[in-house]
């Protein structure tokens, strides 16, 4: 073991200390990362804040590719020691409490949340990644769950109504602030009103009066969660890409931010199959 790599007493640690901080997070509970950071610190071997929060950042990466929710603020890095999947995998399989709050929250109730400036919500899109998370040495163990928390969280109907109701919002404001009412006021929620095989949910405009047709996908959980779409959304996509926006919101607890991807999305996402349609031959 080099001088750098954590033992497993240190992993154990901080990953029981993330799985707390982690429920009170998807509990609605608040609670002092500072305060977590500094108790734990007596756990560990003399490590930096620096390392304690690379290493929160290896656990959320480990979290994600597992399809479960990781702590807002501790963005996803890759390349993590095997044990620190290892680990975290038996203290999941160990934690119905925590998978219980963790489907709670996939399934709770969703309403817009007001905010003081709608289009202060759009922010950059995360920076890509070269190809899914590496683990830094090979692993006997993969880190799998019998549920994918994520993509139960997409399936939450209220989540989907709310965020595109923000974007309803955040259009019209848009282009009232452009100076073009006439054109807000023609903005349509496809969706609801011709149906999901359209393949967007909300039909807008360009200043110039061109349309912009938007796919809505909408997330509590930080902005590197990933999101899932049909068939028909991505040949959609493809087929009128000069025109086909996805509108990724995340953060939509309390404060939702926004990033874009104009065009196709096989060519703005690296898209893997989830499921195939299987007929017997």
């Amino acid at each position: 073991m080099s001088g750098n790599d954590w033992s497993r007493s240190e992993v154990e640690a901080i990953v029981d200390d993330y799985l707390s901080m982690l429920g009170s997070e998807l509990a609605g509970t608040p609670y002092s990362k500072a305060a977590h950071r500094r108790a734990l610190k007596s756990a560990l071997s003399d490590r930096s804040d620096q390392s304690v929060e690379y290493k929160h950042a290896n656990i959320s990466a480990a979290l994600l590719e597992a399809g479960f929710p990781y702590i807002s603020g501790y963005k996803p890095r890759s390349n993590y020691q095997a044990l620190v999947a290892e680990v975290v995998s038996t203290k999941l399989h160990l934690a119905p409490a925590l998978l219980e709050i963790a489907a709670a929250d996939a399934d709770r109730p969703m309403v817009m949340p007001e905010v003081d400036d709608i289009l202060a919500a759009l922010t950059e899109r995360p920076m890509p990644k070269a190809g899914p998370s590496i683990v830094s040495e090979p692993s006997p163990l993969s880190l799998r769950l019998t549920t994918n928390y994520i993509e139960r969280e997409a399936r939450n109907r209220s989540l989907g109504a709310a965020g595109e109701a923000f974007i309803l919002e955040y259009e019209k404001a848009r282009l009232i602030r452009a100076g073009r009412e006439s054109l807000a006021a023609k903005i349509e929620h496809t969706s609801k009103v011709r149906g999901d095989h359209e393949g967007y949910d909300v039909l807008s405009f360009e200043e110039n009066g061109a349309e912009r047709l938007i796919e809505v996908k909408t997330t509590k959980y930080g902005g590197e969660t990933p999101f899932f779409c049909t068939r028909n959304e991505v040949a959609v996509s493809e087929r009128l890409a000069a025109r086909y926006q996805v509108y990724r919101l995340f953060a939509f607890r309390e404060s939702p931010r926004l990033y874009t991807l104009p065009g196709a999305i096989a060519t703005t996402c690296r898209l893997s199959a989830a499921t195939f349609v299987a007929h017997p031959k």
